[in-house]
């Protein structure tokens, strides 16, 4: 149990991550580094979907 807790707050910190810095690339105009971000930003936002995450109020991107 401890273990997925674990996942769940490591892959919560990533995709905050993710999200931040694509923010950063939109308003800097960085189109390649936005499309490469949105990669990791959708693989995360599938697996904490899958964990049950409810990503209603940590999606700030909502693509």
């Amino acid at each position: 149990m401890l273990d997925d807790l674990a996942v769940i707050r490591d892959a919560i910190n990533d995709f905050q991550k993710v999200q931040k810095r694509m923010l950063l690339a939109k308003e800097e105009n960085a189109v390649r580094t936005y499309a490469d971000l949105k990669e990791d930003y959708v693989s995360l936002k599938a697996l904490l979907t899958s964990l049950g995450v409810n990503l209603t109020e940590i999606d700030r991107i909502k693509e």
